[in-house]
């Protein structure tokens, strides 16, 4: 599936909502004396979401891919930063808060490393340097892997009986 908007990413909307619920728990009393570090999980968990979007707007694949890692690392400092809290007697009554959210942060990261290991692969560079020609040796590529699938599926091998052996 192709997307025209990062918007309708999936992982763009799950690292949209891992910052919406970080900013809900961070609302709790509990962060009030707590400035630094509420500043720090909030401004990590809006940078998922918004290198994803960086990246999608770049017009290049290795440009994508590095505001990809970049979003998987904001990824992984909430998740530290959600370790801490979970440690830290202040914000005991916040664990399953906390607990989802670390489960939120994670899927993001596993979303975030499955689409850079898939444009690894992609011998595409980018929209930048997609050409007319290129886009149909893309194309062609694509029918020719979905017809060699199809040949493979519908080869049933002919066996023969061996005359001499049955006894003919």
């Amino acid at each position: 599936m192709t997307y025209q908007r990062f918007e309708d990413l999936p992982v763009w909307q799950e690292a949209i909502r891992l910052a919406e619920k970080v900013y809900l728990l961070t609302e709790d009393a509990a962060y009030q004396k707590q400035l630094s570090l509420r500043d720090q999980v909030e401004r990590a968990a809006v940078s998922v979401s918004n290198n994803v979007a960086e990246g999608f707007g770049r017009g290049t694949t290795p440009e994508l891919l590095s505001f990809l890692y970049i979003a998987r690392g904001s990824a992984g400092e909430v998740r530290s930063m959600l370790c801490l809290m979970e440690r830290l007697k202040r914000f005991a009554h916040l664990k399953s808060q906390i607990a989802d959210l670390k489960s939120l942060a994670e899927s993001c990261s596993r979303q975030l490393r499955a689409w850079a290991a898939d444009l690894q692969e992609s011998p595409i560079a980018g929209q930048r340097r997609l050409t007319e020609a290129s886009r149909k040796r893309a194309e062609q590529q694509k029918r020719a892997e979905a017809f060699i699938q199809k040949l493979k599926a519908d080869y049933q091998p002919v066996r023969f009986k061996n005359p001499e052996k049955s006894g003919a």
